[in-house]
């Protein structure tokens, strides 16, 4: 079968299909798909994966439609994780899994969404996107007969959860975020190893996607030129090395064709990279390299300098520049004001979430009913919220 034969080219520290732990309710396999490949499809055709069309990465959805949104950014990071696991020999469709998985819990607004629903949910065990994930991914996408969630197999879940790293559990003095912590008695995702190497890549994928979508939505946007981007790290060198081979070369290309050679930079050095460790390491199992005492897959020292650099340009001359403040400040007094109204007033909370509320016997568990509360505000699109806003605090919108 077409699955066996993608094992073979595959290599010894690569996940294989066939050797899938399986997912935590047994189902029969495809007789057409790899249990990876099974777990894309799933994910492309879930309802939260639908919603990122409308959640957006720094800009509000109204400012513009050129800009990304985590959709547009989800597939991005699939492209990418995908060309490098081809090119490391590791298996693209776990990694093109993850990768499309990995953004499902973000609240509407961005970072700046997850910050307030964070700051609101404190006093009940805070909110972060990692841990939403988990939720939606296992408990909150309703759509199927038997399970609740979609079912992933392990390497799915154990990818999404650990992308970054390890999850230190508390014998060893760190904490896990509370869903995180009670699926880990149902199945055991191994929270105090690395991920595989499929999974680090979608991780580094993820970085490459976002420094190079937010450097080129920055310049469409007008918050920096491209003359500030040619002092910024990493950069320069590219934009420099492109008005000499192009001269008068107009501003759009000029801004694509640095965009493109940056992402080529990054990923070739990444490559070089890991292929350096992987010999070190000698790996010849994924459990070696989830057992290693750090990531395989990663940027050489210069080239993740060179990145953090990049990224302090766009957190000054982006991320805090004052349009974007604008925003964000907006943002998160909207999530802060839907929170506070549906805490106080679980009644305004539509039909079905008031059913899941009586589901889980929290209409007196204040906990139980802000963690629901939460569900259903990380749930929403940038649009949605503001309509429930408008809905809930003026007087002349229609309920």
């Amino acid at each position: 079968m077409a699955a066996i034969d993608h094992d073979i080219q595959l290599a010894p520290y690569a996940c294989r299909a066939a050797h899938s732990r399986g997912r935590l309710v047994a189902e029969p396999e495809s007789p057409s798909r790899t249990p990876f490949q099974r777990d894309r499809d799933r994910i492309l055709h879930s309802g939260a994966f639908r919603k990122l069309k409308y959640k957006t990465q720094v800009f509000v959805y109204h400012e513009g439609d050129y800009f990304r949104t985590r959709l547009t950014h989800s597939l991005e990071v699939a492209q990418i994780a995908r060309s490098i696991c081809r090119a490391l020999a590791l298996n693209d469709d776990l990694a093109e899994a993850v990768a499309l998985a990995h953004d499902l819990g973000h609240a509407p607004f961005g970072h700046a969404g997850e910050d307030a629903l964070n700051q609101s949910m404190v006093p009940y065990g805070g909110f972060s996107h990692n841990e939403q994930t988990l939720r939606i991914l296992t408990r909150l996408e309703r759509r199927y007969a038997e399970f609740d969630g979609l079912n992933l197999s392990w390497e799915t879940l154990e990818g999404v959860v650990k992308h970054n790293g390890p999850l230190v559990p508390p014998p060893l003095g760190g904490s896990l975020p509370p869903y995180i912590q009670e699926y880990q008695h149902h199945y055991d995702l191994e929270y105090q190893n690395w991920a595989s190497a499929e999974a680090q890549v979608a991780a580094l994928a993820d970085n490459i996607a976002y420094d190079n979508h937010d450097l080129d939505d920055g310049l469409r946007a007008g918050l920096f030129t491209i003359d500030d981007v040619a002092v910024a790290p990493l950069v320069g060198g590219i934009v420099a090395t492109v008005r000499a081979k192009y001269p008068g070369l107009e501003l759009g290309r000029l801004i694509h064709e640095t965009i493109r050679r940056l992402i080529d930079a990054m990923v070739t050095d990444l490559l070089t990279e890991t292929r350096r460790r992987l010999g070190v390491l000698h790996a010849a199992s994924p459990a070696q390299i989830r057992l290693a005492r750090g990531p395989v897959v990663a940027f050489s020292e210069s080239m993740a300098a060179d990145e953090r650099g990049l990224r302090s340009f766009l957190m000054a001359r982006m991320y805090r520049h004052f349009r974007v403040n604008r925003e964000t400040s907006k943002a998160r007094r909207v999530i802060r004001d839907l929170f506070s109204l549906f805490m106080a007033e679980p009644v305004c909370l539509p039909t079905e979430w008031q059913g899941y509320l009586k589901e889980a016997g929290a209409e007196t568990d204040v906990a139980g009913r802000a963690r629901i509360v939460a569900d259903y505000i990380a749930g929403m699109t940038d649009r949605y919220a503001l309509l429930e806003h408008r809905r809930l605090f003026n007087m002349d919108a229609r309920v």
